[in-house]
């Protein structure tokens, strides 16, 4: 099936109960058992398996071409999961720039359980390999990245990290399975924010994780039971029906993405743009090999962060807010918000400056939001 039809028809796409072509929500907690260990379709207890949460984890499975597919109630409890695959005293390699609540949740959390990491420019490939050690049983990329869009080459960091017997775990929250498919690229595990493009709509908050092997899928399916997090009914058919206008809503946001980037490109006012359409961008070319699409998230940096508040103040369109991949179009100081959680001589190091405005474009009318930014800047 090609992508669009194979977002409404992929997974278990009707009810087997009933025949609706749309999986009802279950919303129970346990279910009535013919005799002792003889369970109606395998479904016993709403933690280890619900209905409805099961037609989303068949459908995010099959979209991202996996084995198993598995949902959660955040984006960070999906990492989470997949962090709790490793033991005490194996090592994570991570890309510098990676969310804030990622980071946040490593150095503040799994750090007490004896497992250590480095966050290191994955953009190369060398310095991936030159950063094993022994212990490192992990590497983990968001291609692109949040908030500079840097872009990892998922094939060959893949390749390095099977020869030397490590998982890797991509975060496809920005491309979505509908632009890029890191599993067919040699990823172990792919994760998703599923509160952002997938779900679209700023109504739920929700992560999904697929594997590429049976044996992965049965190891975070045991810890997903194990540790609880899982998502409910009523997020999962949110999640489901979010999911069917995935690629309407993508080529609309593409559609703004690559006007509202001239824009930005061409103003006085603004000092940098950052985006994978921009020519000098780093790998750029990789990412139009792995990706069929672009980000539909633009950082730009003003003067300073001064300018950056005058911006934000001026937009009508632009609503201010963290979060991004809705509808509608948000707007966000990363230094201020995303990720203030990490350091300032850490975000500067990596290029996170405290001007940096950060857009989320949404599915308006193109006209609209490129007429709304220009007069934001032209203000400051």
């Amino acid at each position: 099936m090609n992508k669009k039809t194979l977002l409404i028809h992929g997974g278990k796409t009707t009810d087997a109960y009933t025949g609706a072509v749309t999986t009802p929500i279950y919303q129970t907690s346990t279910y009535e058992q013919d005799a002792i260990g003889e369970l109606r379709q395998g479904y016993e207890y709403s933690r280890t398996a619900n209905p409805t949460r099961t037609a989303l984890e068949t459908l995010i499975a099959d979209l991202e071409h996996g084995t198993n597919g598995y949902a959660f109630g955040s984006g960070m409890a999906a990492i989470s999961a997949v962090i709790m695959l490793l033991d005490k005293g194996d090592h994570i390699l991570i890309n510098s720039d990676v969310y804030g609540g990622t980071y946040r949740a490593l150095t503040k959390v799994f750090t007490r359980f004896g497992i250590t990491f480095d966050f290191i420019n994955t953009t190369n490939i060398e310095n991936i390999e030159s950063s094993i050690k022994e212990e490192t049983k992990m590497l983990f990329v968001e291609t692109p990245s949040n908030p500079l869009l840097q872009v990892t080459d998922i094939k060959a960091a893949s390749n390095v990290a099977k020869k030397h017997h490590i998982l890797t775990v991509v975060d496809n929250t920005f491309m979505t399975p509908y632009y890029q498919n890191p599993l067919d690229l040699g990823a172990d595990i792919v994760l998703h924010s599923a509160t952002k493009y997938l779900g679209g709509h700023s109504d739920v908050v929700s992560g999904l994780v697929v594997t590429a092997n049976e044996s992965l899928g049965e190891r975070i399916g045991f810890i997903q039971n194990s540790t609880g997090g899982i998502l409910g009914p009523q997020d999962s058919y949110l999640l489901t029906r979010g999911i069917k206008t995935l690629g309407l809503r993508l080529e609309q946001i593409n559609r703004n993405v690559k006007e509202v980037v001239e824009l930005l490109k061409n103003h006085d006012n603004v000092v940098k743009t950052i985006h994978p359409l921009n020519e000098d961008h780093v790998n750029r070319d990789v990412h139009f090999e792995q990706a069929s699409g672009y980000p539909g998230i633009i950082s730009f940096e003003v003067a300073d962060v001064e300018k950056a508040k005058e911006v934000i103040k001026h937009t009508k369109l632009f609503t201010l807010a963290e979060s991004l991949g809705a509808v509608e179009s948000l707007i966000s100081v990363p230094s201020l918000m995303t990720h203030a959680s990490i350091p300032a001589e850490i975000r500067h190091k990596e290029g996170i400056a405290d001007g940096m405005i950060r857009l989320s474009i949404g599915i308006e009318d193109t006209e609209d939001l490129v007429a709304d930014l220009n007069n934001a800047l032209n203000q400051i």
